[in-house]
C-alpha cells in the first residue's frame, strides 16, 4: 500500500477578491507543512490586492479593502513569495494539497502573469506543477453519487475533520490536508497510488466531472455552458500587465 498520505503534505489555500481565477486577486494566502499528520510549519500572507475587495468577498473571509490597504503587502511580492514557497516544497519532493486546486493554482498563475513574474513552470524547470492532491476532485470520484454540497466544510463533516475557522486561509489549508489523509485512510485504492500516479488520475477524474457538469448545465437551460476540463491549471487568457510600482 502507498504511503503518500503519511509523508510531507503541504496545504495551500488562497482567500481572494472573487470567484473567477483569471480576474480575481489574492487577499490572503497560507502554506502549511504537515509531516505524518503533525504540523511542522506555517506561512501566511496578507496582500493589498490593488483593487477594492467586494463586500460579498469580505463577508466570507473577513478582510476589508481598508485593512488590506493598511496592513497588506504589495500583491506582487505576495504572489512571488507564495509561488517560490510552493516551488521549493515541490523541488524537495513534497506533495501540495489544495481543495479545489484548479481555482487556487490558476489564480496564483494569473497573478504571476499579471506582474510579469516567473511562472510555476519557470520555477520548476518546465513542469507546470509538482504533484498535487485535490481532496475535492478525489471525493467526487470515490463518492460520486453522494448528495449534498461539496464545499470544504461539507467534506470536513463527511470525513470527521475539525474546521473551526472556515475561510481563514491557514485553517482551510490544514483542513484540506486532513481531509486528504482521511480520504486515503477510507479509500485504499487512493492511498496505494504514488503521488505521480494519483496526480495523473485526478486529471482524468476532473475531466470526467467537467464533462458531466457541462452536460448538466446545458440540460438545465444554459446551452453554451463550457467547463474547462484542465486540472490542476485552467487555461487563462493573456492578462494585462499591472502598472509598475512607484519607485
Amino acid at each position: 500500500m502507498g504511503e503518500w498520505h503519511r509523508g510531507v503534505l503541504v496545504g495551500f489555500d488562497l482567500e481572494t477578491t472573487g470567484t473567477e481565477p483569471g480576474e480575481s486577486r489574492i487577499v490572503t494566502a497560507a502554506v502549511v507543512d504537515v509531516h505524518d499528520g503533525e504540523v511542522r510549519g506555517r506561512r501566511t500572507w496578507l496582500a493589498d490586492p490593488g483593487i477594492p475587495i467586494p463586500e460579498q468577498a469580505s463577508a466570507i473571509h473577513g478582510i476589508s479593502s481598508e485593512r488590506a490597504a493598511a496592513q497588506g503587502r504589495p500583491a506582487r511580492e505576495v504572489a512571488d513569495e507564495v509561488a517560490a514557497e510552493l516551488a521549493e516544497w515541490w523541488l524537495a519532493g513534497a506533495v501540495v494539497v489544495a481543495y479545489n486546486a484548479s481555482f487556487d493554482l490558476t489564480l496564483l498563475s494569473a497573478e504571476l502573469a499579471r506582474y510579469g513574474l516567473p511562472s510555476l513552470a519557470d520555477r520548476l524547470g518546465g513542469a507546470r506543477t509538482g504533484p498535487v492532491v485535490d481532496p475535492l476532485t478525489i471525493d467526487r470520484a470515490v463518492d460520486r453519487y453522494r448528495r449534498g454540497k461539496r464545499t470544504l466544510e461539507a467534506a470536513c463533516a463527511v470525513y470527521g475533520v475539525p474546521l473551526d475557522h472556515a475561510h481563514d486561509a491557514g485553517a482551510d489549508a490544514l483542513a484540506a490536508v486532513r481531509v486528504a489523509r482521511a480520504l486515503a485512510e477510507r479509500h485504499p485504492r487512493v492511498a496505494e497510488l504514488d503521488p505521480a500516479e494519483l496526480h495523473d488520475r485526478q486529471g482524468v477524474w476532473y475531466a470526467r466531472w467537467a464533462r458531466d457538469f457541462e452536460a448538466y448545465l446545458r440540460r438545465q437551460g444554459t446551452p453554451d455552458a463550457v467547463i474547462d476540463p484542465a486540472w490542476p491549471l485552467r487555461a487563462l487568457a493573456p492578462a494585462p500587465a499591472a502598472a509598475p510600482s512607484p519607485a
